[in-house]
């Protein structure tokens, strides 16, 4: 395999891709997708504000939407795709080298595609629940993790203001029980498309009676909690970690809902020394630590 030719291969293929996102839309354009969905939960968070002292355009609110095009699109072009494609190609080589042709230990895609979508879907959130603990629980990436939680006033752009380091994290934790099944991560337009959606609703300054379905659905009442500033000492790690189900949350005791987290203070303890610019935060977790600083916030 000549990695150089694939990583050349990856900037120009990413590079027509995007372009043609934008200027040859069609039904599955993600780029346009992205933006009718924020402006679906932007017009519903003008309309029926949850904090309605809350400005229309919150503090940093144009932080958070260029970060969406930033994690989704500009990194994707700058580093991720390529980088992505040769880590692969490269895994696949090493496999290869021992006899290992095809991870598949479960063949889905020939079943019913609502089958093998609702399987990768919950698959895949689930593994994303765990990442999202380690987050938590790990100094080292917590340091990264720590972007999306300087978010002080939430709003549904919040949902997607995080260190490009996260990107690589999920997406390398996820990638072989995905592999495993059968599902790449390129087949998921329709399950991205739903998370996207139930994520900037958890992050939106709204608030929906689920129901029943909060035990299933995360929510904007369950997802503040999880940026509270204070918690109790025993949940000093975190708690309501589901990034689309609450489920796991559920099954695993780490929900927490103790009253409306409506006017609750946001953040982390001696967040007002992070960076509130975007080089700062993206750059931040890569310089030398002090003890304190290297602790878990929840301490």
């Amino acid at each position: 395999m000549n990695y150089w030719q694939l990583v050349k291969d990856s900037y120009s293929g990413y590079a027509n891709y995007l372009w043609r996102e934008i200027t040859q839309p069609q039904w599955h354009s993600y780029f346009y997708w992205l933006l009718g969905v924020s402006a679906f939960f932007l017009i519903l968070e003008w309309v029926r504000p949850w904090r309605k002292n809350q400005r229309r355009f919150r503090k940093d609110f144009w932080l958070d939407l260029f970060y969406m095009f930033f994690n989704f699109f500009i990194f994707s072009l700058i580093i991720y795709n390529a980088a992505s494609d040769v880590v692969v190609h490269f895994f696949n080589d090493i496999l290869a080298s021992v006899g290992i042709t095809n991870l598949v230990a479960f063949e889905v895609m020939s079943w019913p595609t609502w089958a093998h979508l609702v399987l990768g879907f919950f698959v895949r959130d689930f593994v994303q629940w765990w990442t999202h603990r380690l987050l938590h629980r790990v100094p080292f990436l917590w340091e990264f993790h720590k972007v999306h939680h300087s978010v002080k006033e939430m709003g549904f752009a919040a949902h997607l203001r995080y260190h490009w380091m996260e990107t690589i994290v999920y997406r390398s934790i996820e990638y072989l029980p995905l592999a495993l099944i059968g599902i790449g991560l390129r087949d998921f337009f329709i399950i991205h498309i739903f998370t996207l959606a139930v994520g900037h609703f958890n992050h939106s300054n709204f608030k929906l009676n689920l129901g029943p379905l909060k035990y299933i659905f995360n929510n904007p009442q369950m997802h503040i909690w999880h940026h509270a500033k204070s918690l109790p000492k025993d949940r000093h790690y975190g708690v309501n970690f589901g990034l689309t189900l609450s489920i796991w949350d559920y099954l695993f005791k780490t929900n927490y809902i103790p009253k409306s987290g409506k006017n609750i203070e946001l953040g982390f303890p001696d967040d007002e020394k992070f960076p509130d610019n975007f080089v700062g935060q993206i750059t931040h977790g890569f310089t030398p630590r002090t003890s304190r600083d290297s602790s878990s916030h929840r301490h």
